[in-house]
């Protein structure tokens, strides 16, 4: 007697999902990409809570502990680790024994806040002038091209530099953010002006316009929609580049002025005392590095999933 066994289902495709979900689903199995995600939010919790954790520490950041450090050492600070202890949770500023932690956490709020605003800057201005270029063309195309091409000619951290020295009696922060988006543009545009130019000639844009409909239409119904994933890919990409850019303007001493503190402000101050207080060095290089590394993992993981042509 012979018995017959039903091989089992093939479990069905996921039905209905879309590329979104899948990359999400994607993401969500990646190891580096869970460890950056959770680097990047505490650093954005840290800095939007800066006022209430530099309040729970007891200290703000330009609130000067003279007990804290040794006068006829120099400054140095009292104690192991630069001053660490139940009053300064990661030490204290050689000199002044202005509390780290007070600093590091408002240093994070100055860095974050230039970093984002100017990438909302690069990323709305590079969008609309790449699809405005990828869909118009013609002259349109040739002007936005060719202005491109300018802003890119310039060697931007000189005349970033040179913008900042001139320019005294400014917001330092205003004019850090627009100096930055200003030279940020022309690369996002120029990779949505190729996005543009491959999704105007698709067959279900030649339909909209056959239908009736008009550029502005289009534009939003069609064609933003399509570059969305490169876009939103890029731009996590570009925040890690904005955060060093803050962070080396900051260091050459045309950023954020004191006591406005930063991180590229706060390392610049600590290679005086790298020897004698090597804490007061390490804390802000510290969050400079994982901030800057966990953005770059996630934006590489999402350049892969939502733009695997560009990131080949």
């Amino acid at each position: 007697m012979t018995t017959t066994l039903a091989a089992a289902p093939a479990p069905a495709p996921a039905a209905g999902r879309g590329p979104w979900q899948l990359a999400r689903a994607e993401l969500r199995r990646r190891l580096s990409v869970k460890i950056s995600l959770a680097v990047v939010v505490l650093f954005v919790v840290m800095a939007a809570g800066a006022p209430l954790l530099s309040g729970l520490g007891g200290w703000s950041p330009d609130e000067f502990d003279k007990t804290a450090v040794d006068p006829y050492l120099g400054g140095k600070p009292l104690g192991a680790l630069g001053g660490v202890s139940a009053d300064h949770w990661l030490g204290v500023e050689p000199v002044t024994g202005r509390d780290l932690f007070a600093r590091t956490v408002h240093g994070a709020q100055v860095s974050l806040l230039i970093a984002f605003t100017a990438t909302a800057i690069v990323v709305v201005a590079g969008t609309a002038a790449g699809v405005a270029a990828g869909y118009f063309g013609g002259r349109t195309d040739a002007v936005l091209s060719r202005l491109m091409d300018l802003t890119m000619s310039f060697p931007s951290l000189i005349f970033m530099i040179a913008m900042m020295s001139v320019a005294k009696d400014v917001n330092r922060i205003l004019l850090m953010t627009a100096v930055i988006g200003l030279f940020g543009w022309p690369g996002i545009a120029r990779i949505v002006r190729g996005q543009t130019l491959s999704l105007k000639h698709r067959e279900y844009v030649d339909a909209a316009r056959v239908n009736g409909a008009g550029p502005w239409r289009i534009l939003t119904r069609d064609i933003l929609p399509g570059v969305a994933g490169p876009v939103i890919a890029y731009t996590t990409l570009i925040v890690p580049g904005m955060i060093a850019t803050e962070a080396a303007l900051s260091y050459l001493g045309v950023g954020v002025r004191p006591p406005t503190p930063s991180w590229g402000q706060m390392i610049a101050e600590s290679v005086a005392f790298y020897d004698t207080d090597p804490m007061y060095f390490i804390v802000p290089s510290t969050c400079l590095f994982l901030t800057v590394l966990a953005f770059t993992l996630l934006g590489d993981a999402l350049r892969d999933i939502l733009d695997p042509r560009g990131s080949r």
